[in-house]
C-alpha cells in the first residue's frame, strides 16, 4: 500500500500537505509539518492560506489562497516533473471550489503512483455540549461526502462529522461502527472517529476514540480490524491537535500498515504527551488561579520532539 515501504533506501517517502500556515503557533501546516519530518518524511507544504496566527485569537490577519493558486503551483509541479507523492494531507477548508481542485490534485497523483494515500481530516464542526454545530460553510458538507471521502484513504471525522458525513447519529459504540462501516464503503479503508461523546468505561475523564481498518485479501474477502481507545481528557480547548493527530496518524500507519492498534496507540500516546507539556507550560505562564490564553495554550511542538519521535506508550487500545 505505502509506495516507500523502505524508508531507509534511496527513494524518500514524500507528503504533499495542503493546510493553513500562521506565522506564530501551531495549526495546519504548522502543526503537520515538524511531526513528520521529525519521523523521517519529505514534507511539501502548500500553504492554503497564511495568518498572523490562528482565529482563536482576538485578532488576526492575512491572505487566503484560492483554488486557481492552488492549481498554479500545482502545475509548476508538474512542470518540473516533481509531482509525485506518496501521501496526501488534508484539513481544515473553508471553500468549496477549493477543496474540488484538492480532489482534482489528488486523482492526478494517484494516476502518476496508484500506491498514494490519500489521508483526509474532513473538519466540518464538533459538538459542544451534545449539541453538534458546523464551523464551516454547509455547502461543504456536499462536497465532502461525494467528491473527497470516496477519494481518501485515511480519514479522521470527529464523531459530528462521522454523523455529518452519512446521515446517521451515533449514540452507542454498536452505532458507531455501523456509521464506520458506512464510511468504509463509501471508500476509505482506515477510518478513525478521533473523539467521540461515548460513555468511557474508564469513567467522564476518559474520551473515546474508535478505529476501523478493512483490508482485502489476495481471495478479495474483506477482513476489519476495529480498535477503542480510552484517552485522558486534558481540561483546556487546544487549536491544532487535530492536526497534528491526523499528521502522526499517517506516519504511524505509514510505519505500522497492517496494526492499526500500533499506529493508534503511538499516535494518542504522542498526544498526550504533548497535550500534558503544554497545559503545564500554559498554567505555569498563566499564573496561580488564572485561565491561560490562547497564545499560552500554543502546543509545545518544539520541546516535545522526543516524544513525537519515540513515543512511551501511555494510551492502550483495545481491539473490538
Amino acid at each position: 500500500r505505502a509506495g516507500c515501504a523502505v524508508m531507509e533506501s534511496e527513494r524518500e517517502c514524500r507528503v504533499l500537505s495542503i493546510q493553513s500556515h500562521v506565522v506564530r503557533g501551531y495549526v495546519g501546516n504548522k502543526a503537520a509539518t515538524f511531526p513528520l519530518q521529525v519521523l523521517g518524511f519529505e514534507v511539501d507544504t502548500v500553504n492554503s492560506v497564511q495568518f498572523s496566527n490562528h482565529t482563536g485569537y482576538a485578532h488576526w490577519k492575512g491572505q487566503v489562497l484560492n483554488s486557481d493558486e492552488l492549481h498554479e503551483l500545482y502545475e509548476g509541479l508538474k512542470l518540473n516533473k516533481v509531482n509525485r507523492y506518496d501521501y496526501v494531507l488534508t484539513g481544515y477548508t473553508r471553500d468549496t471550489s477549493f477543496l474540488a481542485m484538492v480532489v482534482d490534485i489528488v486523482q492526478e497523483l494517484k494516476q502518476q503512483n496508484s500506491n498514494l494515500v490519500y489521508v483526509c481530516d474532513p473538519v466540518m464542526g464538533d459538538k459542544w455540549n451534545g449539541e453538534g454545530s458546523m464551523y464551516v460553510p454547509k455547502d461543504l458538507l456536499p462536497v465532502y461526502r461525494d467528491k473527497v471521502v470516496p477519494v481518501a484513504d485515511i480519514i479522521t471525522p470527529n464523531q459530528f462529522e462521522a454523523e455529518l458525513l452519512t446521515g446517521r447519529k451515533i449514540h452507542t459504540e454498536k452505532e458507531a461502527l455501523e456509521v464506520m462501516d458506512m464510511l468504509h464503503a463509501m471508500g476509505p479503508e482506515t477510518v478513525v472517529i478521533t473523539s467521540s461523546d461515548l460513555q468511557a468505561s474508564l469513567g467522564n475523564d476518559y474520551l473515546i476514540a474508535l478505529g476501523s481498518h478493512r483490508k482485502t485479501q489476495a481471495d478479495g474477502t474483506k477482513i476489519t480490524q476495529r480498535i477503542r481507545v480510552e484517552s485522558p481528557k486534558v481540561d483546556a480547548v487546544f487549536v491544532g491537535t487535530g492536526d497534528l493527530f491526523a499528521a502522526m496518524l499517517l506516519a504511524w500507519t505509514h510505519k505500522h500498515p497492517n496494526n492499526l492498534k500500533v499506529a493508534c496507540e503511538k499516535t494518542v500516546s504522542a498526544m498526550q504527551h504533548v497535550l500534558q507539556r503544554t497545559i503545564k507550560s500554559a498554567k505555569a505562564q498563566a499564573g496561580e488561579g488564572n485561565k491561560p490564553n490562547s497564545a499560552q495554550l500554543e502546543l509545545r511542538m518544539v520541546q516535545s520532539k522526543k516524544d513525537i519521535e519515540n513515543p512511551e506508550i501511555i494510551v492502550k487500545a483495545t481491539v473490538l
